[in-house]
């Protein structure tokens, strides 16, 4: 599984710097070749201009930061301390329009075919909540988080740290459903999901779908959800049914998922062969280039974030996430000065498994005066968060340390 993670950067990128330029402790934190501080991509909550898609109207707005239909962003300060997201603060991210909510009025009828096994078949919801159960809680992320901190401005939605979040999803090991269709068949080195989103009439499937293929490693805790945080899946979040594959990046956790194949060769859908590629800049995605799967180590400070809004002087308690990406969060430290030293944080709340985030803290006596605030997390795996990002086209998989800094004001 490894063949992607570990020499995703190596590949590529021989000549990324991703350099930052900074004006130091009591300075203000701004991206190379801009003037634009760090933390101005988090705009003010919705507007008229900019409403909730309706399928969403139920999200908490002021929590929102809506891009367009289909990318709608948590603010940095909406996350909470207690772990896990509430959904009316969990993100969007619809490559397609989604299809008509009338899918999610019965939802134990949404069928999906499974082939690729030596018993090929189709299941309703209904038949796979007889097969097992379990839930798994996970970071879902958009692998174009941070891309709003990318100097070059790479074309696709200016997310700045929203487009993640920390839920329980519940559905049926995708181990169960081989089990109940006799095993994979020979040969196969792919599991291939397929969204049920509507293709028009008279166009190539191809060139549209949500379909994406991951390695066989990935379905070691896969599951079909059904539900999510507790409830029914809503069509916000892929239901009636997604395929969740935990610790890999969104796009692979199919929504709507319709199909479900296992396969020789990955999906020759072109949001496989050529998107979600980790291609230099300026240069296309091809299959040549690495498929955004598994999610590396990140984390970013909570609270406080918003520079237009002095702290008071004294203690100071400095909250954020972090995450493992494919092993559990270890160790996270905070630094008040840009990187220049560090002070181990705690971690608080409860401990969910390897592939959620935890929310931490450190307390801190601050005296008056501007602060470059950052966080940096390392894995069980001993894996840590780089302090710079690695330049690519599409501007995914940003981690960096330093991008993710947010200057405070103590007053």
């Amino acid at each position: 599984m490894k063949e992607q993670t570990n020499l995703i950067r190596r590949r590529l990128l021989a000549s990324a710097g991703g350099a930052v330029a900074w004006a130091g402790f009591g300075g203000s934190l701004a991206h190379a070749d801009s003037t634009e501080p760090a933390s101005s991509s988090s705009p003010g909550p919705v507007s008229a201009e900019k409403p909730l898609p309706g399928y969403a109207k139920w999200k908490d707005a002021n929590s929102m930061i809506v891009h367009s239909a289909n990318t709608v962003e948590t603010r940095r300060d909406a996350f909470g301390s207690a772990g896990i997201t509430p959904l009316d603060r969990l993100y969007i991210r619809n490559n397609l329009t989604p299809p008509s909510e009338d899918i999610v009025k019965d939802p134990d009828s949404w069928k999906v075919e499974i082939s690729g096994v030596k018993s090929p078949r189709s299941f309703t919801v209904a038949e796979l909540k007889t097969l097992g159960l379990e839930t798994v809680t996970m970071v879902l992320q958009c692998s174009g988080n941070g891309r709003g901190f990318f100097p070059h401005k790479p074309s696709g939605t200016q997310w700045t740290v929203g487009a993640a979040g920390c839920v329980s999803f519940t559905g049926v090991p995708v181990k169960a459903v081989l089990e109940a269709t006799g095993g994979m068949a020979d040969g196969m080195k792919y599991m291939t999901s397929t969204g049920g989103e509507e293709i028009p009439a008279g166009l190539d499937p191809n060139t549209l779908m949500v379909e994406r293929s991951v390695p066989l490693s990935g379905i070691e805790d896969a599951i079909l959800a059904w539900e999510v945080n507790g409830e029914a899946l809503p069509l916000a979040h892929g239901g009636p049914l997604r395929m969740i594959v935990p610790g890999y990046a969104g796009v692979n956790n199919v929504k709507y998922v319709k199909h479900v194949a296992f396969t020789k060769d990955q999906s020759p859908a072109k949001i496989q062969q050529s998107s979600y590629r980790f291609s230099p800049i300026g240069v296309k995605g091809t299959p040549e280039y690495d498929s955004i799967w598994e999610m590396d180590p990140k984390s970013w400070i909570t609270m406080p974030s918003d520079p237009n809004q002095p702290v008071k002087a004294g203690r100071v308690q400095i909250t954020g996430v972090a995450m493992g990406g494919m092993s559990e969060p270890e160790k996270v430290e905070v630094s008040v000065d840009g990187g220049k030293s560090w002070k181990e944080a705690e971690f608080i709340g409860p401990d969910l498994g390897k592939y959620a985030w935890r929310s931490f803290v450190l307390s801190a006596e601050l005296k008056p005066g501007t602060y470059q605030m950052a966080c940096r997390v390392t894995n069980e795996d001993g894996k840590s968060q780089p302090e710079n990002r690695v330049e690519n086209n599409r501007g995914y998989v940003n981690n960096s340390w330093r991008d993710h800094m947010v200057a405070i004001k103590v007053a």
